[in-house]
């Protein structure tokens, strides 16, 4: 399979409309807000391309962040919409690497990558990515292992 291929791979979006209280005194986005609107569409791309985490979590694996990484380009101010896009850089055995933008009318004001580590839940080990995990990531990689 070709995951470099247009018919297999695509980004995920979700929009998200800044909330007052995510906002500093300035009214702008607070920094460490913009992790949590990353955490938000991580949420999101799951519920779209596996399952909802409580199934996944039922079935005795979990993810935790082990990395992360951002850079503020522009400033998000409240009640502004804005896309928050996520796609698969790398799909390892025990973890996978994310890249991550949030965007307002196409112009990126930050960008940041997440890395995830698979683990056990009982045993809180690493674990390998489940195969239907794998399988439901595929379309939003970008193929570079």
């Amino acid at each position: 399979m070709n995951l470099d291929s247009p018919a297999v791979h695509r980004k995920f979006s979700h929009r998200i409309r800044v909330r007052f209280s995510d906002c500093d005194p300035q009214n702008v986005l607070f920094y460490a807000n913009h992790l949590e609107y990353f955490d938000i569409a991580i949420t999101e791309l799951w519920r779209e391309a596996v399952a909802p985490f409580d199934e996944m979590n039922a079935a005795g694996t979990d993810i935790v962040v082990a990395e992360a990484g951002i850079r503020y380009l522009s400033p998000v101010r409240f009640d502004e919409e804005v896309d928050v896009s996520v796609e698969v850089t790398r799909l390892g055995t025990t973890s996978m690497t994310s890249h991550l933008e949030i965007s307002r009318n196409g112009v990126i004001c930050s960008e940041g990558e997440l890395r995830h580590v698979f683990v056990a839940l009982e045993s809180g080990e690493k674990a390998e990515i489940p195969a239907d995990v794998r399988a439901g990531l595929i379309p939003y990689s970008a193929g570079r292992d």
